[in-house]
């Protein structure tokens, strides 16, 4: 039996939850899955489960995740599940490592593939996505998080019954938890969940110089992004930031302009459908993952793009 963390938004399991939910179908037997908080019952309804825990309590309207730990070990332990499983998205693995470390089992992160047995057979990501690692895990539970937009989501359905129930949690539990919460200041389009992103890079050259890269992704319906290198020049918020320590994205389509190619900024893209590379450099290490590129200066390429859209708009 295998137990699935599902992390939920507006009434729906997320999809990199999904992924999970996939991954997790190679394991074989029965697949329950957890949700916790606030629109956890509307989104069960969603989840293709043998059975579907919802976790309700008063000091869940916030991310808590000691007591999100606590809850995945209470549902593991009490309907004997083998396996926890969740995605690799930052709230999932802080508690599925403070879960771990609870009953004293390893966690595996970053995980792609699985084939079941004792020890379990893992494939995992290491090095920001830049290699794969083939792996075994020894332990009585596993624990595994999911590589984001590694896995396609193939889980659906619903769930063949949902149970409610309010956990045991601790004063200790909930010491550390989230209190507010700040909206981007660009607004709009999220960078994790658009279907195209443009993102400025160290060639954009100035703060200034994003105008034209607002300009298209605004034209494109899209969301704006940049480079490590962009952020720590103070061009751009962290939070427009794509990459390994920014945001990872999984868009139809990535217009990288003025990107070299980092491999941590790759890593945050690697969920991209296609690529498409505005560069001045033809030997950018970007150009090797892009299907797309046009070699020239953003600032005369990515106007004249523009242009064009409004033109055939009419």
């Amino acid at each position: 039996m295998t137990l699935v963390l599902v992390e939920h938004a507006d009434g729906a399991p997320t999809e990199t939850s999904l992924q999970a939910l996939t991954l997790a179908s190679s394991l074989g037997g029965q697949i329950d899955a957890l949700l916790i908080g606030p629109g956890a019952a509307e989104a069960a309804a969603h989840v293709p489960a043998a059975v579907a825990h919802v976790a309700e309590h008063e000091a869940l309207s916030s991310f808590a995740p000691d007591a999100w730990a606590a809850i995945v070990v209470e549902v593991a332990e009490r309907t004997g599940q083998n396996a926890v499983v969740a995605p690799g998205t930052p709230h999932a693995t802080d508690a599925m490592a403070r879960a771990a470390t609870r009953i004293g089992e390893p966690l595996a992160a970053n995980v792609v593939a699985v084939t079941a047995g004792s020890p379990l057979q893992l494939t995992r990501t290491r090095w920001g996505g830049s290699l794969l690692e083939e792996a075994v895990l020894h332990a009585e539970r596993a624990f595994l998080t999911v590589t984001p937009h590694a896995v396609a989501a193939a889980a659906t359905g619903a769930p063949g019954s949902v149970e409610t129930f309010a956990p045991e949690l601790s004063d200790a539990d909930l010491v550390v938890r989230v209190n507010d919460r700040i909206a981007p200041p660009s607004g709009g389009v999220s960078l994790a969940d658009a279907k195209v992103v443009v993102t400025g890079g160290r060639g954009v050259g100035s703060a200034e110089g994003f105008a034209p890269v607002e300009e298209l992704a605004a034209l494109l319906g899209g969301a704006v992004g940049c480079s490590r290198a962009v952020t720590m020049s103070g061009w751009r918020p962290h939070t427009d930031q794509v990459g390994q320590t920014g945001t990872k994205i999984a868009p139809e389509i990535y217009i990288a302009c003025g990107v070299s190619g980092a491999t941590q900024h790759i890593a945050g893209a690697k969920g991209a459908k296609r690529i498409l590379a505005v560069n001045t450099d033809p030997e950018a290490p970007i150009m090797s993952v892009a299907e797309y590129a046009v070699i020239g200066d953003l600032h005369e390429v990515l106007p004249a793009v523009s242009a064009e859209l409004r033109r055939r708009r009419g």
